[in-house]
């Protein structure tokens, strides 16, 4: 079994819903989930939208392969409304990204793993920093929390409540 790391993340249509679907799809078809972050809110990240995005960082066992995680990736976000314009970023009803794998360095055209912006980007690195403050990143050789500190996105990122299923103890119990 390797143990993945990944980001859902939903700016449109009910975004809670889109992340609850996304986590009952991840647990059925890629792996068991471990542990899950609280739900973060922040802005876009990349391009202007009005509505912000909710995220949440999710840590599996799987014994897909990291090729395979992403294909199985893609259906969970196609089969919860994604559609691609192919055109960069973008408002969407569902996105996942797997940001570590085990401790493995892949930099194909269809997947780079770690995710590549990752240290760039506060919405992705709180989360994850609750999880596994702890990690290691292959690349740059420094822990999340490291990363955090170091980020220079300035960008507001808070929990999102709507009650106690998104609070990390309901979350980790409710698995």
């Amino acid at each position: 079994m390797s143990i993945a790391y990944l980001l859902s993340g939903s700016n449109l249509g009910n975004r809670a819903a889109n992340l609850q679907s996304a986590m009952s799809l991840i647990r059925k078809h890629a792996g068991n989930i471990t542990v899950c972050s609280p739900v973060y809110e922040s802005p876009s990240w990349g391009f202007e939208h009005p509505v912000p995005f909710l995220n949440q960082a999710i840590e599996i066992e799987t014994s897909l392969s990291a090729e395979s995680l992403l294909s199985t990736l893609h259906q969970i976000e196609k089969k919860c409304g994604r559609k691609k314009s192919g055109g960069g970023y973008e408002a969407r009803t569902l996105d996942i990204d797997i940001l570590f794998y085990d401790d493995i360095i892949i930099d194909t055209a269809d997947l780079s793993i770690p995710h590549p912006r990752l240290q760039l980007r506060r919405f992705a690195l709180l989360p994850i920093s609750v999880i596994a403050p702890g990690l290691q990143h292959p690349v740059l050789g420094k822990s999340i929390s490291e990363l955090l500190h170091e980020c220079p996105d300035d960008s507001i990122v808070t929990e999102f409540k709507v009650g106690d299923p998104y609070q990390e103890k309901e979350a980790r119990n409710a698995i």
